[in-house]
């Protein structure tokens, strides 16, 4: 919470050359599944949180944007690729998996179901594995090192040289 009592929120993108801060109450959180947002995010949907008043600051790099269509732009960082930002004459949509703490924002609605995939209300019936489950046939996981930006802010980064 910022001094006045207003909620403060972080994030970026995976490598960290983009991060940004909001002050204040975040508006409706959704997922679109229109075939923009599933080419835009190389996904299934994708869940999108409202700016509205809230400020939104970008506190390392910056995005690098497409115009997606006559209406509407999409930010995204222009080193990993990282989708970020829907942004359209009503306001700023920052993709809700970008934030540090993204459990803390629950999706109200979902848009554009007529371009819903067929089989996504079935993902959550699926057999779930934790990621190490898989490790005899995936040895490589016993030793990955992630050089993704940690969920919290950083005086600079990368932090060290990954060689």
């Amino acid at each position: 919470m910022s001094l006045d009592n207003r909620p403060i929120y972080s994030g970026g993108c995976q490598c960290g050359a983009v991060r940004f801060r909001v002050e204040g109450a975040l508006g409706d959180a959704s997922v679109c599944h229109c075939r923009m947002c599933q080419k835009a995010s190389g996904n299934f949907y994708l869940p999108l949180v409202s700016v509205r008043h809230a400020k939104l600051e970008w506190t390392r790099g910056e995005r690098k944007r497409f115009q997606s269509s006559n209406y509407a732009w999409r930010g995204f960082c222009g080193d990993c690729g990282t989708p970020l930002t829907y942004e359209a004459p009503d306001g700023v949509a920052l993709a809700i998996a970008a934030f540090d703490d993204p459990s803390t924002i629950r999706p109200i609605i979902q848009w554009g179901v007529e371009a819903k995939l067929p089989y996504v209300d079935e993902v959550p019936d699926l057999p779930g594995e934790e990621t190490m489950a898989d490790i005899a046939d995936a040895p490589f996981l016993a030793d990955l090192v992630s050089y993704q930006h940690p969920d919290y802010d950083t005086d600079q980064w990368p932090a060290e040289d990954k060689s």
